[in-house]
């Protein structure tokens, strides 16, 4: 990794954040983090572009790196960040970390460099042997993905789904179906993914064999 304009896809941005910090120099860090009232990282919001394009226009001698921190970035949002990314103002550089490279605008990615960092989150997240599913085992995962990101626990809930369908362990209704299902629109409109993981889990629970 090193210290320049782009765009970083990572699950850990507070391990990127760390490592360019340890390559500053003169230079300046202006950091957006989306986060609720918990701390919990959420979709970078409009309110998020205009802080952004204050801090952008704020004089400075020394390289200011405004970096941009969220899971997601919204088709509307980064069309609202497209000019000042374009033409940044005087010693301004910006620095997007996000968590998906497909929801990235083309006319972003044209202009930004892209670095992926490789991570082994994603296969310890489902490292869940669902069918010889526990009650101790869903509290433990449930506990361990808590703080999950919705773009995340939507991936986990997908994949249980599919582990769910193909096994033999469960007898799935309609009802069962559906809820997998309404757990995904449950993230989208703000439920904990503590929550969302739970009821999942324990659906599955009550329809073992």
């Amino acid at each position: 990794m090193r210290l320049a304009s782009g765009i970083i896809i990572t699950h850990n941005p507070d391990d990127v954040l760390s490592s360019l910090e340890a390559l500053r120099g003169d230079e300046i860090f202006t950091i957006i983090r989306s986060q609720d009232d918990k701390g919990v990282p959420k979709e970078f919001q409009v309110t998020h572009v205009k802080e952004t394009i204050a801090k952008a226009f704020v004089a400075s001698e020394e390289l200011n790196y405004i970096i941009l921190v969220a899971p997601s970035f919204s088709e509307i949002v980064q069309n609202r960040l497209l000019k000042i990314l374009e033409e940044p103002p005087k010693n301004k550089e910006f620095i997007i970390i996000t968590e998906s490279k497909s929801a990235i605008l083309d006319t972003i990615k044209s202009r930004m460099p892209i670095t992926i960092i490789k991570e082994s989150k994603s296969e310890e997240v489902f490292a869940l042997d669902i069918d010889n599913l526990t009650l101790a085992e869903v509290y433990e995962f449930s506990q361990k993905n808590s703080r999950l990101s919705s773009i995340e626990c939507k991936k986990i809930v997908e994949k249980i789904a599919t582990l769910a369908i193909k096994s033999d362990s469960y007898s799935l209704d309609k009802a069962s179906l559906e809820l997998l299902s309404n757990s995904i629109r449950a993230l989208d409109m703000g439920s904990p993914t503590s929550f969302v993981l739970n009821t999942v889990l324990l659906k599955l629970l009550a329809r073992k064999r």
